[in-house]
């Protein structure tokens, strides 16, 4: 089981990361429009739907990963109170009812979106350019699989948690800043102290 936890979150990382390159891609692209709309005068008929379908693919390539780190949403307020064991047993409910149907729902109506958008070439109605979108809507059914397989680790944890008493954490990752401010703010107290 953590053989599977441990590649399942180095798939999920692997994809997020290279995904996250898609920020400076839209950063680039809206830098471009603003200059050739505001300062050439001659906005350009594709750069809305580019920045959509890019943000899209980041936002949905990116789940996996985020769900490998504990990085959705949840009800903390509550959760963080419980007991490990606890905390595990919910989870282990929640992704068998909840989770893994919803992502399966996901992988075969993407599916069907899919091939439907690549057996006529879709491209957007929303700009006169015209741009292909068959390869966004493919990005649907990959995001999903990801899901799936990192859901499967995720119950992994679970089990291994209920058993055990104890998370098995991500490998070390990128931090949020205020993470690394508390972290810091500890050691200096702490240093204080002694």
């Amino acid at each position: 089981m953590i053989a599977f936890i441990r590649f399942a979150d180095g798939l999920s990382a692997w994809f997020g990361k290279a995904f996250a390159w898609l920020i400076l891609l839209m950063t680039f692209g809206t830098s471009y429009e603003v200059f050739v709309r505001y300062i050439v005068g001659r906005p350009t008929p594709w750069a809305l739907d580019v920045s959509f379908i890019m943000y899209g693919t980041l936002f949905m390539m990116g789940g996996a990963y985020t769900l490998s780190r504990g990085g959705h949403v949840r009800g903390d307020f509550l959760y963080r109170l419980w007991r490990p064991r606890t905390q595990a047993t919910v989870d282990l409910v929640l992704y068998i009812f909840f989770f893994f149907p919803g992502v399966t729902a996901l992988i075969f109506a993407g599916w069907k979106y899919a091939s439907r958008s690549w057996g006529y070439g879709e491209v957007s109605v929303n700009s006169p350019a015209g741009i292909p979108i068959y390869q966004f809507k493919t990005a649907i059914v990959a995001a999903g699989i990801l899901l799936f397989i990192q859901g499967i680790a995720q119950v992994f944890r679970c089990i291994q948690c209920i058993r055990d008493g104890f998370w098995i954490e991500a490998e070390e990752d990128v931090e949020e800043t205020e993470t690394l401010l508390i972290k810091e703010k500890k050691n200096e107290l702490s240093g204080d102290q002694a």
